[in-house]
Parts: C-alpha cells; sequence; structure tokens
C-alpha cells in the first residue's frame, strides 16, 4: 500500500480531482488523505464519496502551533507552512509505515512504484528541480523541490519530518532570506543534516515546467516515454508537475508563459491534463462553481507584458490547448 497525502482549497478542486484520477488510473494499491483548506473543499470531496481517498478538515488538522502562526502568514505561505504538519498527521493518526506528500497539480502518467522502489532502505526520498541550465533557480528557490517527499515512520525520518515542521513554524514565507525560500530551501542540506536520506535518480520523477526543455516525448506502445535530448537516454514518465498552470475562464486553460515548450510536451502532457480536467468540471458542476478565473484586463495585461518579454511564439502553444 502506498499512502499520499496532499493539501488543497475549494480553487483547486479540479486539478486536485484530475492527480487523483491520476493515481487511480495507474497505481493499483493506494491511499490518499486530502487535507481540505476551506469548507466548500470538504464538503464537495465529501459529497463524491471517493474510494481510496481519506478526507480531512482544518478543524481536525489544526494545532495550536499552526493556528499560533497562521495570521502572519498569506494564504499561499500558510500552505507551505503546513506541509510537513500534513505528514507528520498522517502517520500519527493512522497505522501507516511510511506517507509520501505530493502536490495537488501533480498528474501521473504512470505508477509511482519505481519512485518508492528505488527508495529501499532510506527513510527519507526527496526529488530534485532538475533546472535547465537557463531557468536555474536553485540559489533562491533550492536544490530541491517539495512535490513529492517520503518519509518512512522510523527514527530518521521522524526526526528529519520534525525538525523541517519547526523550521517552517519558525520562518515560512514566500520570500528568499538568510538562506531560507519557502518550505523549500530548507531540505538542501538533508542528504548531509540527516541520515537516510534518498535523492531521487529516476527522471521521470518530477518533469516540469523548469526541466522540459531538456526532453522530447513520444508514446511507445502505452507508455509515454522522456528522452534525454543532449543524451538521447530514455525514462518512463511517472508525473508531471503542472506548476503555474491557470484557469483564465470556465472553458479556457494556460500555462504561464515563463517556459520554452515544444509540440510534443504541448501534445502528449499537457492535452491529456486538460481533457481531465474537463471531464471533471463537466461530470461535477459543483466543483467547477468553486474554482476561481483570471478574467478580463489582468490577464490581457499579463499576456501583453510576458509576450513583449518572450516574443509572440507563446501564444500559439495557449491555442494549442484547446485543439480537441
Amino acid at each position: 500500500m502506498l499512502n499520499f497525502c496532499t493539501l488543497f482549497d475549494s480553487t483547486y478542486l479540479s486539478r486536485g480531482l484530475a492527480m487523483y484520477r491520476s493515481l487511480l488510473a495507474h497505481c493499483r494499491n493506494f491511499h490518499l488523505y486530502v487535507f481540505s483548506f476551506d469548507e466548500a473543499c470538504y464538503e464537495i470531496l465529501q459529497s463524491l464519496h471517493p474510494e481510496c481517498m481519506t478526507v480531512i478538515s482544518l478543524a481536525e488538522f489544526e494545532d495550536k502551533e499552526l493556528l499560533r502562526v497562521k495570521p502572519m502568514r498569506t494564504r499561499g505561505e500558510y500552505c507551505w507552512t503546513c506541509t510537513s504538519s500534513t505528514i507528520l498527521y498522517v502517520l500519527n493518526h493512522y497505522e501507516v509505515t511510511h506517507c509520501t506528500y505530493i502536490d495537488s497539480d501533480l498528474y501521473f502518467f504512470a505508477s509511482p512504484q519505481p519512485l518508492m522502489d528505488e527508495m529501499r532502505d532510506h527513510s527519507i526520498l526527496i526529488t530534485p528541480h532538475r533546472y535547465t541550465p537557463e531557468y536555474n533557480q536553485e540559489k533562491k528557490t533550492g536544490i530541491y523541490c517539495v512535490q513529492f517527499v517520503t518519509f518512512k515512520k522510523d527514527e530518521n525520518g521522524l526526526k528529519a519530518l520534525k525538525w523541517w515542521r519547526n523550521a517552517c513554524l519558525e520562518w515560512c514565507y514566500n520570500r528568499f532570506e538568510n538562506g531560507r525560500f519557502g518550505d523549500q530551501k530548507y531540505l538542501d542540506d538533508w542528504p548531509l543534516r540527516f541520515e537516510g536520506v534518498h535523492v531521487l535518480k529516476h527522471l521521470g520523477g518530477g518533469v516540469a515546467p523548469w526541466n522540459m526543455q531538456q526532453y522530447a516525448f513520444e508514446w511507445e506502445r502505452e507508455t509515454l516515454m522522456g528522452k534525454v535530448l543532449h543524451t538521447g537516454e530514455k525514462f518512463e514518465v511517472i508525473f508531471f508537475h503542472f506548476h503555474s498552470f491557470m484557469f483564465v475562464s470556465p472553458d479556457y486553460f494556460s500555462p504561464r508563459p515563463y517556459y520554452r515548450r515544444n509540440d510534443s510536451v504541448i501534445t502528449l502532457v499537457f492535452n491529456p491534463y486538460v481533457k481531465t480536467i474537463q471531464q471533471i468540471r463537466k461530470q461535477y458542476p459543483c466543483v467547477e462553481s468553486e474554482e476561481r478565473y483570471l478574467h478580463g484586463w489582468t490577464y490581457c495585461k499579463y499576456l501583453a507584458e510576458t509576450f513583449l518579454r518572450r516574443g509572440f511564439r507563446e501564444l500559439h502553444y495557449i491555442r494549442l490547448l484547446h485543439k480537441k
């Protein structure tokens, strides 16, 4: 049994459900613990009666320490503050031997079992950003990405997890300050600070907008494969991290045009994700009604500024997302 936890509110409902569906499609034996960060999210998820999922409300989850720092953090910063606490909550309240935190905007194209198998006897698993050089932000945002991080319920795992929770309670903000950034840059020295830490080697665990330029994608039979352009090395794509992917309107989706993309990633990676979200919102109108969109002048201004900086080639890719 693979145990996962995630957190999101009603504005991320369809993305969270898309991630959950991708696990259902590819993972034979798993359970997902969802921490609902507002009442609407909790009520809707409960009403869907999803199998393989336990829904946890804020009232159940939040303790005195979290409530103490909550007023000091923005909405996003508070979510980051809570990441380590969600993992610890699962380990403390359920009969599990391990728990993997996964961001709600991940989408699985294959079973994550190979990632867990690579961990073997280690207590902690962390995933590197693997930045494309032109987008490298390691010095500011960290070597490792809090997107898929596993802790076993053993001495080494609990020691690191409790240290991380305490660090995030003390400081967790959306800025670079004194070598810290959010909950993420704390991970930089873990291979040296803690025992039992394994850095994921499988390239398919952590394909994302900041590294996708290094790969070409293709289907081999029923498996989505990535190929390293520089070496020709092939690997199975386990999950893609749809960071900065947003809704513009009920029927219009757009990746933020920060990063270069190619046709293979749009056709084979982005389009399946968009279609899954559209299916979810069509099947569950209550999900769509709770989501928020970036409308009108704000988005037009954003696109104009971006296109002036990067050129108009990005518009082509946004339109591609609408092709059926």
